[in-house]
């Protein structure tokens, strides 16, 4: 399935809103929101994550056609990564290591920055490079066999 990217950047917007306030506030609940947000996207897809179906439902139809498409299971990774992150940061601030919580929450906030602002997804890069060190620079989603992603 391809997605389209925009709705991608508009997700990582919204996330980069939600752990900024998650850092000014400390609050370990809105991060726990987030971490479902995360958890959904990439457990079913981001067709069905929360911030998805709000740029699918408001924010696409104001939009003309997108200049390309992009493969899902990249994006989706980064997700799975963003849940992981916010879960840690979660346990830091309900077992009292704010640090953790702090630490954890600040480096999902850089990965969801950089993909909002400069449209650079960490996680997705983290998911091609784990592709070709499993199938030795040959995988489905290499630059070699697929066009949809350049590498």
């Amino acid at each position: 399935m391809e997605i389209d990217p925009r709705g991608a950047r508009f997700g990582a917007a919204l996330s980069t809103i939600v752990l900024a306030l998650v850092l000014v506030t400390g609050s370990g609940w809105l991060l726990a929101a987030q971490a479902l947000v995360f958890a959904v996207g990439a457990g079913l897809g981001l067709r069905y994550a929360p911030y998805g179906m709000v740029y699918r439902w408001l924010i696409r139809p104001r939009l003309g056609p997108p200049a390309e498409l992009e493969a899902e299971p990249p994006p989706r990774f980064a997700q799975g990564v963003g849940a992981a992150f916010a879960v840690l940061g979660v346990i830091g601030y309900a077992t009292g290591v704010t640090p953790l919580g702090i630490a954890a929450t600040a480096a999902a906030l850089a990965a969801a920055f950089l993909n909002s602002a400069f449209g650079f997804c960490l996680g997705c890069e983290m998911y091609l490079m784990i592709q070709r060190i499993r199938t030795g620079g040959r995988g489905p989603l290499s630059a070699e066999s697929d066009k949809e992603i350049p590498v």
